[in-house]
C-alpha cells in the first residue's frame, strides 16, 4: 500500500498543480493524508474539491495549534497506513513516473528503507530556472560515489543533501526515527531522517529529477538565497565576535546532533568519530586567540591534521581567514 504524506500551510496558490501531479502517476497511490497547520487561505477548500473527484481516498487533518513543519510531518507520517510513504510538499510537482521509479528502487533494494532523488528547480510560474537541486548543493558524481561506498553520513555531517519532498520511505523505519527532535537548530525532519538512515546505510538515491521543486519567497522551508561571501575589506573591519559567532553556533549544532545520535542503538558509534572531530574543530576555531601571532601554531596544527576539511572542501580559505581576521 502506498501513502502520500502532505503537509500544508497557506498553500492554495500552488496546490492544484501538485495534487494533479499526484493523481496522474503511472502507478496510482492508495491514499493521500494531509495535515494542515492552520491555513488562513482556502487551502482546505482546494483539497476538499480535489478529494471529491479523486480516485483514491483523501483525508484532511486540521491542526488546532500550529505545529511547525517538522512536527506536522511527524503527525502526518504516523497517520499514514501505507507500507511505503511518499513525503510531499504543497507547492511542487511530481514527474508522472515518480512513484513507479521509487517503488521499483525499494523493491530491487530490500536492504534500503528510503530513497530520494534530484529535482528540477522551477520558479513561481512553474518554469525551470535552469538548475537542479543537486547542482545547487553540489551533490555531484564524486559525492554520489562516496555515498554509494558507505560514506553518506560523512557527507551529511557537512550539510544537507536529502530534500524531503523527494523522499520515499518504508513505514517500518519510523519506529527508529520518531519522535523527530526539534531542539537542534536547522535539524528539520528530512535532515534527521536522512542522517539516521545514512548511518545505518539504509538510504539510497535515484539520479533523476523526479520532481519539479519550486523556489519562492513564501515557502516555509527549502532552499533560500545563497550566502554572500564576506568581502576582504569587510573582514578587516568587522568585529571579531561577528566572525566567531557563526563558528560557535556551528559547533553547538554539531554537538547537539552528536549527542542525539550517540543515544540511538541502531547507529554504530564508530561512525560518529568524524562528527565528534568536526564539532571539536569548530569549537577550536571559535576560541582562537585575539592575537594573530598566537593563532599561527593552532591553525597550522589543524591544517596538518586535515581538520579544516570539516569547514570547506577549499580548506585553505577558512585557514587563511583564521590567521588574518
Amino acid at each position: 500500500m502506498v501513502s502520500v504524506a502532505m503537509c500544508t500551510y497557506n498553500g492554495a496558490k500552488y496546490l492544484p498543480q501538485q495534487l494533479e501531479s499526484i493523481a496522474n502517476q503511472t502507478i496510482p497511490v492508495d491514499e493521500l493524508i494531509v495535515c494542515d497547520d492552520g491555513s488562513k487561505d482556502n487551502t482546505i477548500a482546494v483539497i476538499k474539491a480535489f478529494a471529491a473527484k479523486s480516485s483514491f481516498p483523501v483525508t484532511v487533518h486540521s491542526n488546532e495549534q500550529n505545529l511547525g513543519s517538522t512536527k506536522n510531518f511527524e503527525k502526518c507520517l504516523l497517520l499514514c497506513h501505507g507500507d511505503i510513504i511518499f513525503l510531499c510538499d504543497q507547492d511542487d510537482m511530481w514527474r508522472a513516473d515518480k512513484v513507479e521509479k521509487q517503488l521499483a528502487y525499494l523493491e530491487e533494494n530490500p536492504d534500503k528503507d528510503a530513497v530520494f532523488s534530484d529535482g528540477m528547480m522551477i520558479d513561481d510560474d512553474s518554469k525551470p530556472v535552469g538548475t537542479t537541486i543537486w547542482e545547487e548543493i553540489e551533490f555531484d558524481k564524486t559525492m554520489q560515489d562516496k555515498w554509494v561506498k558507505g560514506k553518506a553520513h560523512e557527507i551529511l555531517f557537512n550539510g544537507f543533501v536529502v530534500t524531503g519532498a523527494t523522499l520515499a520511505i518504508r513505514k517500518l523505519c519510523l519506529e527508529r526515527l520518531l519522535p523527530f527532535p526539534t531542539h537542534v537548530p536547522d535539524l528539520i525532519h528530512d535532515a534527521w531522517m536522512a542522517m539516521v538512515l545514512s548511518l545505518e546505510e539504509k538510504i539510497g538515491f535515484i539520479p533523476e529529477t523526479l520532481i519539479s521543486y519550486r523556489r519562492h519567497a513564501s515557502q516555509q522551508v527549502g532552499f533560500g538565497s545563497k550566502l554572500e561571501y564576506v568581502k576582504i575589506k569587510e573582514r578587516f573591519r568587522r568585529d571579531r565576535g561577528q566572525k566567531l559567532l557563526p563558528l560557535k553556533e556551528k559547533a553547538e549544532k554539531l554537538h547537539g546532533l552528536y549527542l542525539l545520535l550517540k543515544e540511538l542503538p541502531s547507529v554504530p558509534g564508530e561512525k560518529l568519530n568524524k562528527l565528534y572531530l568536526a564539532q571539536n574543530h569548530f569549537y577550536r576555531r571559535a576560541s582562537l586567540p585575539e592575537n594573530r601571532f598566537s593563532r599561527i601554531s593552532p591553525v597550522f596544527q589543524n591544517v596538518i591534521k586535515g581538520y579544516y576539511k570539516f569547514s570547506s572542501k577549499d580548506w585553505w580559505l577558512p585557514a587563511i581567514g583564521d590567521l588574518i581576521e
